[in-house]
C-alpha cells in the first residue's frame, strides 16, 4: 500500500505537533467561534425584509411566515413586517366597512326610488279611475 501523499494541501490548517492540549482547546474554540459567526452572517443574509418599509423581519415574524403545510396557519400578509401587516389588516377592514356602508346606502336609495316610482304610478293611474 502506498504511503499517503502529505504534500497535497488540505482544507484544514495544519497544526504543529508541539501544541499543548490547552492550545488545541483554544484553537478549537476559536474555530467554533468563526463557524458560528459565519453561520450567523449567512442567516442574516437570508432574513426577509418588509416589502413596504424595508425593515428586516424579527425572528418571531420570520418563523411565523415560513412555509407551513396547513393553510389555516398561513399569515395574511407574509411579505410585510408586523407593524405593516397590522396597518394593512386595519386598512382592509376599514375598506370592507366602507364598502358595506356604500352598499347599504345604495340599497336604501334604490328602495326610495322604487317607492317614489310606485307612488307616481298610483297617482297617474288614479286619474283614469274617476
Amino acid at each position: 500500500m502506498p504511503a499517503p501523499d502529505r504534500s497535497a494541501p488540505s482544507r484544514r490548517r495544519a497544526r504543529p505537533r508541539s501544541w499543548s492540549p490547552a492550545r488545541r482547546r483554544q484553537a478549537a474554540r476559536e474555530e467554533q467561534r468563526r463557524r458560528e459567526e459565519r453561520e450567523a452572517a449567512e442567516r442574516e443574509a437570508r432574513r426577509p425584509v418588509c416589502k413596504d418599509c424595508g425593515r428586516k423581519f424579527t425572528d418571531d415574524r420570520w418563523a411565523a411566515v415560513e412555509y407551513t403545510r396547513g393553510w389555516r396557519t398561513r399569515q395574511s400578509h407574509p411579505y410585510l413586517c408586523e407593524d405593516c401587516q397590522s396597518r394593512a389588516v386595519a386598512a382592509e377592514q376599514q375598506a370592507d366597512a366602507d364598502e358595506r356602508e356604500r352598499q347599504e346606502q345604495e340599497r336604501l336609495r334604490q328602495e326610495a326610488e322604487e317607492q317614489a316610482t310606485a307612488q307616481q304610478a298610483d297617482s297617474w293611474l288614479s286619474r283614469f279611475r274617476a
